[in-house]
């Protein structure tokens, strides 16, 4: 493959696919019945990011429909993980905000992944992982603002 050849992107982003795909399966294994990976996905966002955020702007960043988020964000409320309150800049929307509940579970979460971590750990070189983690977050910083 010559250097420039634009094919890599195909390659990279679905070797990133497949690894989402493995990787979130270990990640569900680790959340309490009845939450998925895009529950967690939306935790870790309002961490983050601070929450506070509108549905819309959720739905924005996660590139999902409003009515998808809703219904994550309805099943994090009903987890007790967030609660909704009314946006102050506008009557018409809500803004959304972690509760204890949903910053300890996150934590919890993390923390119970430390065994998978650990036999990763144990088989892929971890410094091989630092060499291209800046390469991918250069990517998705590139990725993110090129969809605006």
């Amino acid at each position: 493959m010559r250097d420039n050849d634009p094919s890599i992107f195909f390659e990279v982003f679905n070797e990133i696919g497949i690894i989402e795909q493995l990787s979130r399966a270990i990640l569900e294994a680790r959340l309490p019945h009845g939450l998925i990976a895009p529950h967690f996905s939306v935790l870790n966002h309002l961490i983050r990011v601070d929450d506070g955020r509108t549905p819309m702007d959720m739905a924005r960043a996660f590139q999902v429909p409003k009515t998808s988020m809703t219904h994550t964000l309805k099943g994090l409320e009903a987890h007790g993980l967030v609660e909704t309150r009314p946006n102050p800049d506008d009557g018409r929307s809500k803004r959304v905000w972690l509760t204890q509940a949903g910053r300890d579970l996150r934590a919890e979460v993390i923390a119970g992944l430390a065994p998978d971590f650990a036999r990763l750990a144990e088989g892929f070189d971890v410094a091989r992982l630092a060499e291209i983690r800046p390469v991918l977050t250069d990517l998705r910083t590139y990725l993110d603002a090129a969809r605006d």
